[in-house]
């Protein structure tokens, strides 16, 4: 191992420094261990980036960051862990969003220490799912990584916390168990028995068991994207979730739905995706227009947004059954942006909820005059949800729409109706968001709304959070290299080798023989 052990490093330290918070001096306010916190989840994040800048290369589209160690040799399990432009991309998001959800959570003072400690276990146990590359040790980190969200979910939520958190852990967890089913089944598929992603991906699976193995993994992926009808315990968990809680649901536990289907069923079981591939079209479709039609609907702050990222998130099904770079592409760019804009939006409605303690937008309006920096960085935040010119979501909703519609693995029209459908969900978007601005600030005033003396203005902390959160959102509008330089070798790879199991694509016909696709190809390493 030539480089500096980042990755084992940037998962460990937060977790590792989490559990020294029992030892912090405090007086019980939150006032020291949040100051703590902070620092030690600005580190990671300083670590993440020196990673990225000194020893990740855009241009490579395999593995990097490699590092391997042999930890029960039994059972072949191994701490391994690797970096790629599927990965890079949402380590660097995962370090930024947890940051900001920690300055966030400023406000809290039931049991902080508890409170911040389980921040912290997230901040390491997210990145690990981005990172790992062996197939037991990634369900064991999905696994784990539900459980600070249930406690938070539980703990801090609304009056219907339980239910919230009870229906998210059996949602999340009845999904990985089709995780460990999969694996289990690939890990001891043909002569040799194997965790390591790169050689199960290596491996012939013949296709009637591609097709089950997709299936599983398409179940428990999809209920953390999420994909209709599997989305329902999102709405319940945004419902009840406190603002640093609404940050890391929609900036990074949604992503990793969306990472892995790409990884595993996407470069795993290529035979598969083919036929797969229409469905997720349609189920696509489904999630971008039922949900804009459910968030236009709802009078509940928290619903509404989150319907409007189940919303979203149908576009990255989309692209990614594109079968074109510029599709999967835009799969990647929109979890991205989606990842910047949702915190964004969510930490604005717990910010509306302090000042006006409801949720209910028939309860609201006329604060705009009382709360007008409150009102611009919605407006902001909104209108980059609504795919604004310049700003990131437009970039790549536009990428995924042309991706599409240019992808030649798809009848003229098939295409045409596709576009269309999903077009009905951008355009609903813009109408419930604008119309949700103007019944907050400039509906008919509620007298004793107005009037009460919690209605004050953003607070600097308040304005430097969203501030943070949009500069990416718009530098990556205005110059959208800036995120796919990181990712762009290996979607193109990938889409390449992808359009080879396409059998309209294929000359001649006959599909060709499986390989390992580069980005789950480790180079040769000796274990640690």
């Amino acid at each position: 191992m030539e480089h500096f052990p980042w990755l084992t490093a940037i998962i460990l330290f937060p977790i590792v420094a989490g559990l020294l918070i029992p030892i912090v001096p405090d007086k019980g306010d939150g006032k020291t261990v949040r100051w703590y916190a902070l620092i030690i989840g600005l580190i990671d994040f300083v670590f993440i980036v020196a990673a990225f800048y000194l020893d990740y290369d855009f241009s490579n589209p395999g593995l990097q960051l490699v590092e391997q160690y042999t930890w029960l040799p039994q059972i072949d399990l191994k701490w391994s862990v690797a970096a790629d432009g599927l990965a890079m991309p949402l380590i660097i998001l995962t370090g930024f969003i947890t940051t900001l959800a920690i300055l966030a959570a400023w406000p809290v003072t039931l049991k902080p220490k508890l409170f911040y400690f389980l921040m912290l276990a997230m901040y390491g146990g997210q990145i690990a799912v981005f990172a790992v590359q062996d197939m037991l040790l990634f369900f064991l980190v999905w696994e784990l990584e539900l459980v600070p969200v249930y406690l938070i979910l539980s703990i801090w939520g609304g009056k219907k916390r339980l239910y919230a958190a009870t229906k998210f852990i059996l949602y999340t967890a009845g999904g990985s168990l089709f995780i460990l089913v999969a694996a289990l089944t690939m890990a001891f598929y043909g002569d040799t028995v194997t965790f390591d992603m790169s050689a199960i991906a290596a491996k012939n699976y013949p296709l009637t068991l591609q097709l089950l193995l997709y299936g599983g993994f398409l179940i428990a992926y999809g209920v953390k994207l999420p994909i209709f009808p599997l989305h329902t315990w999102l709405p319940d968990a945004h419902g009840e979730a406190t603002a640093p809680a609404h940050m890391l649901l929609a900036g990074i536990l949604l992503k990793m739905g969306g990472y892995a289907l790409v990884r595993m069923n996407v470069g795993m079981l290529p035979e598969a995706h083919v036929k797969f591939a229409p469905i997720l079209i349609i189920l696509g479709v489904v999630n971008i227009v039922y949900a804009a039609l459910t968030s236009f609907a709802q009078r509940n702050l928290k619903r509404k947004i989150a319907y409007s990222s189940i919303s979203h998130m149908g576009f990255v099904l989309i692209g990614i059954a594109s079968f074109t770079s510029l599709g999967l592409s835009g799969a990647m760019l929109q979890m991205i942006s989606h990842g910047l804009i949702g915190a964004s939006l969510f930490f604005m409605v717990g910010c509306t909820y302090d000042r006006t303690h409801t949720l209910m937008l028939d309860e609201m309006g006329g604060v705009g005059q009382r709360m007008r920096k409150v009102f611009a960085m919605w407006t902001t935040c909104s209108l980059a949800s609504l795919a604004l010119p310049g700003m990131s979501g437009f970039v790549a909703e536009l990428m995924v729409f042309v991706g599409f519609a240019t992808s030649d693995a798809y009848s003229p029209i098939f295409r045409v109706i596709i576009v269309l459908l999903a077009a009905v969900g951008v355009i609903l978007t813009p109408i419930y968001l604008l119309s949700m601005l103007r019944e907050i600030f400039y509906g008919e005033e509620n007298k004793e709304l107005v009037e009460h003396e919690a209605l004050i203005d953003a607070e600097p902390r308040e304005v430097f959070i969203i501030a943070s959160l949009l500069v990416p959102i718009i530098g990556i509008g205005l110059y959208p290299k800036i995120a796919t330089q990181i990712y762009d070798a290996t979607t193109t790879q990938l889409t390449g080798y992808l359009r080879g199991f396409v059998p309209t694509l294929v000359q001649p016909a006959p599909l060709p023989e499986k390989e390992p696709v580069a980005i789950l190809r480790s180079p040769p390493i000796e274990s640690c």
